[in-house]
């Protein structure tokens, strides 16, 4: 048994009005990969901040190799040896690569910065990590979501960091590279580091895993449990106190037979997509599967009007709607959850009852004054239908977890009666009870007549929510199908093949 790296003892921290932490307990060893699990507002966030030095510790004791040490800020912990890779991204745009994975430790001699000393050395950490293509001289800000993540772990690495906190690292990452981060954790673990690993796929859990310690309501409920044995019921029944079904809820009615509610008809953007054309029935739900950068979110951006088409179209009830209008999209009924919630779905700093009007503000609203009490009662009733958690509409919906965040994204469609409803990763970065809900959410709007397209990295996500399935690769619909005639290999067989393999694949089902 490895001596312990890292303790930390009866970890309490307290802010207004609120125990985030209270008692928490967590040993790592050398050499290992300890995963910390927990639903959203269970404390694992507050933990790995007092760890990085963000916040400080109120009662408790933090030790490094048996001595106490105290991390005052992020520099420290650093120092020391810890480096966190947070799931909210934290590089600049408008620096290069090699900028932002040697920031506040730049590469210099006699005070000048040696650009080409840490443009070799972050080359060096780009291909350790698997990806060689990313130029250290490019602007960050032109990188893809998964691009970044691999900026934000060089970073880490270039810090010779013992301990590496991974906060849901594969969130924004497609299978492929999903494997190839699994190699480099295989790596860091082989050369003596220990990685705090953070996630809600248990699946990563078991493939990834050495050891697990599970927070509830800011304790300490279990800890030294096995990753790959400890049976995922039990799991579950640690981090919710109940047991929750991992099942994909089943359709409880037929699908009615009615004309498509909404038809795409050869959409295409240059350089993302093209030929796209797909229909939904009222209470029928498509999903949408594909690599990340595949033109998934960019299909639905451009259904709900936020991207300009450069051919095709988009109808709704037969009405076909304007190009490129969000205004003519939301009026004929269409709702976006879009994949990015707290930038481009949520006003983190306005309060929940807001954030929940804001596709019907016009509904209170008189010669241009709201009429607030209307608008409270609604939005807080929309609420309590998804149960929004806590009860409380006035609360600032930055302070939410992810899961209600995402609920209050789905109850601003709900209050605008939106009849379709476009989905962009629905449970990202949203716990196993959470998402348990969010399934069943997804299922009763199903149930009432709501056409649905879903867009997962997730792809039993996808197969199990979905009637029908599109799959997407580099821009195109390479198959598409009931949701029963193709599984998880089928789906990858489809987006991994060239484009020969393809037209042999498709020549194969007719």
């Amino acid at each position: 048994m490895a001596t312990a790296l890292l303790e930390m003892r009866g970890i309490v921290k307290e802010f207004p009005g609120v125990r985030a932490l209270d008692g928490v307990d967590l040993v790592v060893r050398a050499g290992e990969v300890h995963c910390l699990l927990g639903q959203n507002g269970a404390g694992k966030s507050t933990l790995i901040k007092i760890l990085s030095g963000a916040h400080g510790v109120d009662e408790g004791t933090i030790l490094w190799e048996g001595e106490p040490v105290t991390f005052a800020d992020p520099i420290a912990a650093l120092a020391t040896g810890v480096a966190t890779i947070y799931q909210e991204l934290d590089l600049i745009d408008g620096l290069s690569v090699a900028d932002n994975i040697f920031l506040g430790h730049e590469m210099a001699h006699g005070g000048v910065t040696r650009d080409s000393d840490m443009n070799k050395k972050a080359r060096e950490l780009l291909a350790r990590l698997g990806h060689p293509e990313i130029r250290p001289t490019r602007e960050v800000g032109s990188l893809s979501a998964a691009g970044k993540q691999i900026v934000s772990m060089a970073r880490a690495l270039s810090h010779d960091a013992r301990v590496i906190v991974m906060d849901e690292p594969s969130a924004v990452l497609d299978p492929g590279e999903v494997d190839g981060l699994f190699t480099v954790v295989d790596d860091l673990r082989a050369s003596g580091a220990a990685i705090i690993y953070i996630s809600h796929r248990l699946e990563e859990i078991r493939r990834v895993g050495d050891r697990l310690t599970v927070l509830k309501d800011g304790k300490t409920v279990a800890t030294d449990l096995s990753a790959k044995d400890t049976p995922t019921s039990e799991l579950i029944t640690l981090m919710t106190g109940r047991t929750v079904s991992s099942v994909f809820p089943r359709r409880t009615t037929d699908l009615p037979e009615a004309p498509p509610l909404l038809q795409v008809a050869g959409l295409g953007r240059d350089q993302e997509f093209d030929d796209v054309s797909f229909d939904v029935r009222p209470g029928e739900i498509v999903g949408i599967a594909g690599l990340v950068g595949a033109g998934r979110s960019e299909i639905i951006e451009t259904v709900y009007g936020a991207r300009h088409a450069t051919r095709g179209s988009v109808t709704v009830d037969g009405k076909k709607l304007r190009n490129g209008s969000v205004d003519a999209a939301v009026a004929a009924g269409l709702g976006l959850c879009p994949e990015e919630r707290k930038s481009q779905g949520l006003i983190l700093d306005d309060a929940v009852y807001r954030n929940i009007s804001l596709a019907s503000l016009t509904r209170f609203a008189r010669y241009g004054i709201s009429k607030d009490g209307a608008e409270r009662r609604a939005a807080h009733e929309a609420a309590k239908s998804v149960d929004v958690r806590p009860d409380a509409p006035e609360r600032i919906i930055r302070t939410l977890s992810g899961g209600n965040q995402q609920k209050v994204v789905l109850a601003r469609w709900l209050l605008r009666s939106c009849r379709v409803l476009l989905l962009d990763e629905p449970t990202r970065g949203v716990d196993v009870g959470a998402r348990s809900e969010i399934y069943n959410l997804i299922r009763e709007l199903a149930d009432s007549g709501v056409a649905l397209v879903i867009v997962s990295s997730d792809i039993d996500e996808v197969l199990g929510l979905s009637d029908r399935v599109l799959v997407v690769a580099d821009g195109h619909v390479v198959h598409e199908g009931p949701s029963t005639e193709i599984d998880s290999s089928g789906v990858l067989d489809r987006i991994l093949a060239t484009h020969d393999d393809q037209q042999m694949i498709q020549g194969d089902v007719a």
